[in-house]
């Protein structure tokens, strides 16, 4: 009988292709620079044109900077039960999270509405768990209109692990 000789496998190359690293600058705190909110936008206006939105024909881009330095971008997915939709912050969110971010320090969101039209309450409960800090959040429609606000701002009285026994 003939025996087999074991030898090392090779190592595997992952099969997903990574994330666009944001490369001008490194990642540190405070306000990004505006080349890198223009990332973020031009990110989010690209991922918009792969929405899912068969009924509300409402599709959104979005895209977060995450701690790591890197862009991720989402859009929004629909379902014919409404309550299973995946909003676009969200998305890019978990796909930031997937793929080793641990905070989030800036977003940009587009939506065709005649003005930016801000998150929804449950994306910005998500912001608020994953923003470090106060956020800017760039808000446009595909016609070029823009406003940047802050998490702050748009989310005044956040719920966060502060109001948690034991977790300040």
């Amino acid at each position: 009988m003939a025996t087999r000789k074991k030898t090392a496998a090779a190592p595997r190359r992952k099969a997903t292709a990574a994330p666009r690293r944001d490369t001008a600058t490194k990642p540190r705190p405070g306000k990004p620079s505006p080349a890198r909110m223009e990332r973020l936008l031009t990110s989010a206006l690209a991922v918009r044109q792969r929405a899912y939105a068969p009924y509300s024909k409402f599709q959104v881009g979005a895209a977060v900077l995450g701690d790591d330095g890197r862009i991720y971008a989402g859009c929004n997915v629909e379902n014919s039960s409404y309550g299973l939709c995946l909003c676009a912050e969200r998305n890019a969110m978990g796909q930031a999270i997937a793929r080793g971010a641990t905070k989030v320090l800036a977003a940009a969101v587009v939506a065709p509405s005649a003005r930016p039209t801000p998150p929804c309450g449950m994306c910005l409960q998500s912001f608020a768990e994953l923003a470090e800090g106060d956020i800017p959040i760039l808000l446009a429609n595909p016609q070029g209109d823009r406003e940047e606000l802050h998490l702050g701002d748009l989310l005044p009285h956040r719920f966060d692990r502060s109001y948690l026994p034991g977790k300040r």
